[in-house]
């Protein structure tokens, strides 16, 4: 029963049209207005071993961003990995707002995992009915169910949370926790999370939506 319940979970991701990632908790501080900053920039902290699926998840976000009417950037197209390696934290945020940005947008891998587990070969049932009354239709469904061979397949997890920093009162103003399972790419995974970070972002009325902001005014 439980591979079963695992073959399931895994063909409902893989159906056309779902997503492979979900918000597993966001949060926002207390009396958060509607934000419209100036320039956000995307901070992606994964290990230097996973610099593709950093820079996959940055421009996303970026992208998402710069689609409600903000100027984003990446961190990995402004600075080097080791820009703020030997910076304290006044000269880390100070060199940050020197270029503008009022607003850093945080993108952290928390845990990758992986689970291996067996499918068998056949596990649909067939209604006798349907091959019952005739041999070869019934000797052809059996051989097909008995020799059709199980495989082991192998699943991959990744745990993300993003936070949400205001550089002007240095305060976090929102956090969220979500998960990807078993993503076709990381260009999809990055895809997806940047447009469900961003919707929540604006759900949550964290930031403003500026795009229709400019719509309702020429309205």
């Amino acid at each position: 029963m439980k591979q079963l319940l695992k073959l399931a979970v895994l063909l409902l991701f893989l159906l056309p049209g779902c997503s492979s990632s979900r918000i597993t908790s966001s949060w926002k501080a207390d009396n958060v207005q509607p934000q419209a900053f100036k320039k956000i920039i995307v901070l992606g902290l994964i290990r230097e071993n996973d610099r593709s699926l950093r820079e996959n998840m940055e421009q996303h976000l970026v992208a998402e961003l710069k689609n409600l009417g903000y100027d984003a950037s990446c961190s990995c197209d402004e600075y080097n990995p080791k820009t703020f390696e030997n910076l304290n934290e006044e000269q880390a945020i100070s060199k940050l707002r020197n270029s503008g940005v009022d607003a850093v947008l945080t993108v952290v891998l928390l845990d990758k995992t992986r689970e291996r587990f067996y499918v068998p070969g056949r596990v649909q049932y067939t209604p006798y009915r349907v091959y019952y009354n005739r041999f070869w239709g019934y000797s052809r469904t059996m051989y097909g169910r008995i020799y059709s061979e199980g495989y082991y397949t192998e699943d991959t997890k990744y745990f993300w949370e993003s936070n949400l920093y205001d550089l002007k009162t240095n305060n976090l103003l929102y956090s969220a926790q979500s998960q990807s399972f078993d993503p076709a790419s990381s260009e999809r995974m990055g895809d997806e999370y940047g447009r469900m970070i961003s919707n929540d972002l604006v759900k949550k009325n964290v930031l403003v939506n500026l795009k229709e902001e400019q719509v309702k005014k020429a309205m």
